[in-house]
């Protein structure tokens, strides 16, 4: 079974919304790492802002101060007290350092218990010796959307020597900005859900657009054929492309026409060669035993013979038997060639059918009607020849048989009239059942094979059908379906 694919229509109609869903995800995930940027430059430039200020703040106190001189181990002193002024002042943590990382004084009491605070790290203390700028800054994510910052830098004395490790750190509370994103992306979302529904609409009404044409063009394709009149493609301001489409399809209607024509006249006249053919050698037949007979009288012709009278009958009977012959080929092709001309009246078919019955003598010839009286409008001649030459059929498939029966049966379903012609004769082959109507084939030694396709046009001539349904050795019957108006 061969998978159904996705219509073109479909297709544009799905890329473009998958494209619509694409760019609002895209467009969330730029929102949101511009968000981590934002929020990550934020907290850098505040901790830049508090370390300034702190800085300024600490050298203003080391200008002031006079009792201890700027050096290393006086810091503790400088800054025994002020260190949590400043701690509270510019809210953070305060600890200095000297140069080796060896916590000097802090503004966190604990720290002073904690080891993991007393001495630096050994990494610390030699990045901090290998920047130009003297200061390292980092951050560091911990729980309930909070982000600890802090950063290094030096402490110098008058004469610009460093003389201290300056480490300030303090907690960002995150919660904020994380609910400012929540709404933001909720806004967000409510937006995307507005414009994916209008972009179903604009991507249904975009694709019905772009398909019209193509759909249009379909449905003539699918319509278009040898055997009847093709129409042409006619769209107002059709694209570039479909336009281009409908010019070769209209021309290949025009092609298809012409074809159509120079093959119905070929195929005319070809029928009509074979026929002459086939009436040709019917003709044939019967000229030659004629000429025979004569050719033979004339040589045994004697006035004197006391049976010429006797012998003059028989030659004259046999010319006419051979004329009739040659008679009913000529009205059989006559009644082929010509269609029936439909002069409908109101008749009783039962009626006729018996009265087209009553020309068979033979007694295995039977009849079935369900009823009396069906009424009909239909033609009286050529309703007996159709019953007629059904039968006649039926007559010579049971010739052989040694209990022929031919049953006729007749009844209405609807509004048709069927008749069945039913026979037990030697039946049709398969390889004959596709020729059967077909016109001058025949299985007989004799005649033209004109009957059934003669009937067949006149069946067909008035909107009715003929079948057959046949087994070898068993019998035929051909059945007949007539309107009944």
């Amino acid at each position: 079974m061969t998978k159904r694919k996705f219509s073109l229509r479909n297709r544009i109609f799905v890329s473009m919304i998958l494209l619509v869903v694409v760019m609002s995800i895209m467009i969330a995930m730029l929102a949101y790492i511009r968000y981590v940027r934002e929020r990550t430059a934020y907290n850098q430039s505040r901790l830049i802002r508090k370390e300034e200020s702190t800085r300024l703040h600490i050298n203003i106190e080391l200008e002031e101060h006079a009792r201890y001189a700027i050096r290393t181990e006086n810091l503790p002193k400088i800054f025994k007290t002020r260190i949590y002024d400043f701690s509270k002042v510019h809210n953070l943590d305060v600890a200095f350092y000297d140069l080796r990382g060896k916590l000097l004084i802090s503004s966190v009491v604990s720290f002073e218990n904690s080891p993991e605070q007393l001495q630096l790290p050994t990494e610390v203390v030699t990045q901090l010796k290998r920047e130009d700028s003297g200061r390292i800054t980092g951050s560091e994510e911990i729980a309930d959307n909070k982000t600890f910052q802090y950063s290094y830098s030096y402490i110098l004395n008058d004469e610009f020597e460093p003389i201290s490790i300056l480490k300030l750190q303090y907690t960002q509370d995150n919660s904020a900005q994380e609910e400012e994103l929540r709404e933001f992306l909720s806004q967000l979302a409510l937006v995307y859900l507005l414009v994916l529904g209008l972009g179903i609409l604009f991507a249904y009404f975009i694709a019905k657009y772009i398909t019209g044409s193509l759909k249009a063009i379909s449905d003539k394709l699918s319509k278009t054929g040898i055997d009847h009149r093709n129409e042409k493609i006619f769209l107002d301001n059709p694209s570039a492309e479909i336009y281009a489409l409908i010019e070769s399809y209209n021309a290949m209607v025009d092609d298809l026409a012409n074809s159509a024509a120079q093959l119905a006249k070929s195929e005319r006249e070809q029928a009509w060669r074979e026929m002459a053919k086939q009436v040709a050698h019917e003709i044939k037949n019967p000229l030659t035993p004629m000429r025979l007979t004569v050719q033979s009288f004339e040589r045994r012709f004697d006035a004197s013979d006391p049976d010429i009278q006797e012998k003059l009958k028989e030659f004259s009977q046999s010319l006419v038997e051979q004329i009739d012959v040659m008679s009913s080929i000529a009205s059989a092709f006559s009644d082929f060639a010509k269609m029936p001309s439909q002069q409908k009246e109101a008749l009783n078919v039962v009626s006729i059918v018996r009265r087209a019955l009553e020309i068979f003598q033979e007694d295995f010839i039977s009849s079935q009607f369900d009823e009396e009286i069906i009424m009909a409008e239909l033609d009286r001649t050529q309703l007996i020849r159709i019953i007629t030459n059904l039968v006649t059929n039926a007559l010579h498939a049971v010739e052989d048989n040694v209990n022929p029966k031919i049953l006729v049966k007749l009844y209405q379903y609807k509004a048709d009239v069927l008749i069945d012609v039913i026979d037990n004769g030697k039946g049709i082959s398969e390889e004959f059942k596709a020729l059967i109507f077909e016109p001058k084939f025949t299985t007989k030694s004799s005649g033209m094979g004109l009957g059934l396709p003669m009937i067949k046009n006149i069946i067909e001539a008035y909107g009715g059908e003929i079948s057959f349904v046949s087994k070898k050795g068993i019998g035929t019957t051909f059945t007949v379906r007539l309107p009944k108006s």
